[in-house]
């Protein structure tokens, strides 16, 4: 089974979802968090995400005779390589892509299923921008961007932290005119 195939299947997909932020979390507690996941395939997928050491366990202990494990999200395992990514066909891409939008869609659906909504006050945004880079341009917005983001993936959880989903998409538009005038 390829990363690719391995991730993106949707429970997986909401499992590894669940871990973002440096989690450590038991199947009791992913339990919690996707109610919606049956009992048993969720059990089938965090033992298919072990064998495939994009989850390891980091704790044991029993809990009324059953073995409660802990586990943690190795980031590295959660990814599809490059080297993956340029042997999959356009309609691979397609189906990933669409399985990354659908993660977006079921976790803002879950969101405004809560009891109180205040999008404001949650800090929930959602926006698009054209931006007219040259292709320097472009790796230095791409070097902003991972210098802005990637201290703030080493935050710890703590009293007044919130875990906050950051996902975006950067695609080449059109070209610009041939005349070189601004649109």
């Amino acid at each position: 089974m390829t990363s690719a195939d391995l991730l993106l299947h949707p429970v997986r997909l909401r499992i590894v979802q669940a871990f973002l932020g440096d989690r450590a979390l038991t199947t009791t507690e992913l339990r919690a968090e996707l109610p919606d996941v049956p009992q048993a395939s969720l059990y089938r997928n965090i033992a298919r995400l072990v064998g495939a050491g994009v989850l390891s366990i980091v704790s044991e202990r029993r809990v009324r005779g059953a073995l409660e494990r802990t586990y943690v999200l190795r980031v590295a395992a959660a990814s599809v390589g490059l080297d993956e990514l340029e042997t999959l066909s356009r309609e691979d891409h397609r189906q990933m892509f669409m399985a990354f939008v659908a993660g977006l869609l079921g976790d803002y659906d879950r969101y405004l299923s809560r009891e109180a909504i205040d999008l404001a006050r949650d800090g929930v945004s959602y926006r698009m921008a054209g931006l007219w880079l040259d292709a320097a341009e472009h790796a230095e917005f791409l070097r902003d961007l991972t210098r802005v983001v990637q201290p703030r993936l080493a935050n710890a959880p703590k009293a007044g932290r919130r875990r906050r989903i950051l996902g975006w998409v950067l695609l080449p538009g059109e070209d610009a005119p041939e005349s070189g005038d601004a649109r």
